[in-house]
């Protein structure tokens, strides 16, 4: 460094022409002011030329030079296709339940014509029975692969009709697939987990008429299934296709009134007994789930207590056997809330066993 060089200041804003040394370490530097300020060597930086100084002392900015891009690049990026906004959903309001911030999602089937149930068609809905909207792809399987049938967004506590269909149609659902994502517009949620259900629908329950029953859902019984229940898919009773026809013939042979097996009565104050094991109720029970036969055990008893409901103070023994308890829970729960009027008891141990309930029309 020496007098007559351009220096700009390192630490501060500024430069200008040195004119004088104090001493090794301090020079005079004359701005563009006029004004001399000593200043430490080493806070100084010499500079070669006007353009230099001017970049330094923050009065241009350099130009940053833009990377060559080929011609042919160039090309494709501007025939790129532009990304658009996507359509999010506006954050609307939604009338929440309690208790229903997890995922449960059901199937409907609801006959036109219940009574001529063999020839009837039926509406197809998916129902939404939570919080969630639930982003939804429904698809059939076909061979090894996939066929979307539907998709679209189930708002939360709704339903949507996804298809009409009849018993020929039937068939070509037996095997599907439904995708599900969750989540809330108006609000922060837990994260809930991507589902991937796959879905088995057994045709032989469209020609059962008890399968159609009273539900949550609609005014019309329905047969409804459930494809998620509390977060947890389902799995659903799978039947052969090779032995869907004959199976179907058989069940349509079944008549839902077959009768109980009954002891004769050796006079008016004998009590009836009906004998509830599904096997003396039906020759066969090819194709039904443990679910389908305990609601054809629980019909059997609601039709009986039907028959006698005017009978006063006459006494019935249904007999359901020891098990699991299944059957006696069932017919208890049916007697607490439906059957209020009418008591009931263990049956005589020694006549009937353990697995015997007497009931007593009122």
């Amino acid at each position: 460094m020496k007098i007559g060089d351009k220096v700009r200041f390192i630490s501060e804003k500024g430069g200008g022409v040195v004119v004088g040394f104090q001493n090794n370490n301090i020079a005079i530097v004359e701005d563009e002011d006029g004004f001399q300020v000593p200043t430490q060597v080493q806070d100084l930086v010499v500079v070669n030329d006007d353009k230099q100084a001017k970049m330094l002392s923050g009065a241009i900015t350099p130009k940053i030079q833009e990377p060559d891009i080929p011609a042919s690049h160039a090309n494709a990026m501007a025939n790129a296709p532009v990304a658009q906004n996507c359509n999010v959903p506006k954050a609307l309001h939604v009338y929440e339940r309690e208790n229903s911030d997890q995922i449960n999602l059901y199937l409907g089937f609801v006959p036109k014509d219940k009574q001529n149930i063999s020839k009837t068609e039926f509406f197809m809905y998916l129902i939404n029975d939570c919080n969630f909207f639930l982003s939804f792809t429904y698809s059939l399987q076909q061979g090894d692969d996939y066929k979307l049938l539907a998709h679209n967004v189930l708002e939360p506590n709704t339903k949507l009709l996804i298809s009409k269909l009849t018993l020929d149609d039937v068939q070509d659902f037996q095997n599907g697939a439904i995708q599900i994502n969750a989540y809330k517009t108006d609000k922060p949620f837990k994260l809930q987990p991507s589902l991937d259900v796959k879905l088995k629908v057994d045709p032989v329950k469209f020609y059962k008429l008890h399968t159609f029953r009273e539900n949550d859902f609609f005014d019309e019984d329905a047969l409804v299934m459930s494809v998620v229940e509390n977060g947890v898919p389902m799995k659903a009773l799978t039947i052969e296709a090779d032995d869907l026809k004959e199976k179907i013939i058989e069940k349509q042979r079944i008549e839902i009134t077959a009768p109980a097996r009954t002891a004769h009565k050796r006079n008016d104050n004998e009590p009836l007994v009906v004998d509830l094991h599904i096997d003396e109720l039906l020759d066969t029970t090819a194709g039904m789930s443990h679910t389908d036969m305990l609601n054809f055990q629980l019909d059997k008893f609601r039709e009986t207590l039907e028959s006698f409901k005017q009978k006063k103070g006459f006494k019935i023994i249904f007999i359901h056997g020891k098990g699991e308890g299944v059957l006696r829970n069932a017919i208890i729960r049916e007697l607490r809330y439906k059957y209020k009027k009418y008591t009931y008891q263990d049956a005589s141990f020694q006549e009937y066993g353990y697995g015997a309930t007497q009931v007593t029309i009122h």
